[in-house]
């Protein structure tokens, strides 16, 4: 069994993660979440930049996910088209005992097995897969990698037009700081002017990705955009944020493929016909 470092235990992941909810009034975007369980635990920025075995995403991506996964087949949470996570009446009552106990209870419905100590590592169930889980988004960001780099631009182009940018050109070409093309987003009546870089990172993208893109955006836009398949580390949000200087906004590999599902860009959603009856219909006859 590979080091998984002891912050990362699963259960010790739940509680912050309703604690990020109840903080935000209920409701959080998974950035949102990830941001507040890290600041909560106290993680380093080297734990929260461990990669996963398999994927782009970051351990801590991943396991976060199946906790909000689990959270979900306890009907603590729930989550909307959007990939905004919300807390259920159930999930605003449990307590810190009920949430460490989460990954237990749903193991014991999956499977039989011995009773575990409480500080005992408890991995997610063979065969549990629900649109959070590991699955859709690791064999997603799979794909992804496999395609050229200039199908992957294209993909970024489909992407903005679809989320509202119009005259989106992709430009890339060596020696221009890495910026791969330019759009304009029209917010009612005002237009902004956006440079965007898109990259297949397997790992994570540090601040000087994003200081470097700066320096070739100022001057010629307003704002900056980074699409990447991989991660962005703490120093990377600092400084996409940083005070004093042009805002850029990041979309890791997570977020990608939410807005793939939401715009239904090469994943599609099944939807469960449920049927119900209206008993004073039929006795009204």
């Amino acid at each position: 069994m590979r080091d998984i470092p002891v912050e990362l235990a699963y259960p010790g992941l739940i509680w912050p993660t309703v604690l990020s909810l109840r903080e935000r009034g209920g409701s959080a975007s998974i950035e949102e979440i990830e941001e507040d369980v890290a600041r909560i635990l106290s993680l380093s920025d080297a734990v929260l930049a461990a990669p996963h075995t398999k994927g782009t995403r970051t351990e801590f991506q991943y396991r976060l996910a199946w906790v909000r996964t689990y959270l979900k087949k306890v009907g603590a949470v729930e989550n909307s088209e959007r990939a905004i996570w919300s807390l259920t009446d159930y999930g605003d009552r449990i307590d810190e005992a009920e949430a460490r106990d989460v990954f237990r209870r749903v193991n014991a419905e999956k499977r039989a097995v011995e009773p575990l100590d409480e500080d005992e590592e408890v991995s997610p169930a063979p065969g549990l897969h629900t649109p959070d889980a590991a699955s859709w988004v690791d064999h997603l960001l799979e794909i992804i990698g496999e395609i050229s780099a200039d199908a992957f631009e294209r993909l970024a182009q489909r992407l903005l037009r679809e989320s509202g940018f119009t005259k989106v050109e992709v430009t890339g070409k060596a020696g221009d700081g890495g910026i791969d093309g330019i759009g304009i987003l029209r917010m009612n009546l005002v237009s902004f002017q956006v440079l965007f870089q898109c990259k297949r990172w397997k790992g994570s993208v540090g601040a000087p990705v994003v200081r470097d893109f700066r320096g070739a955006m100022v001057g010629r836009a307003d704002k900056g955009l980074i699409i990447t398949t991989g991660s962005f580390t703490a120093d990377a949000r600092r400084e996409a944020t940083r005070d004093g200087a042009p805002a850029i906004d990041l979309i890791d590999g997570e977020t990608l493929c939410e807005l793939l599902k939401e715009r239904r860009l090469g994943v599609s959603v099944r939807m469960v016909e449920e049927i119900g009856l209206d008993d004073a219909f039929f006795n009204a006859i």
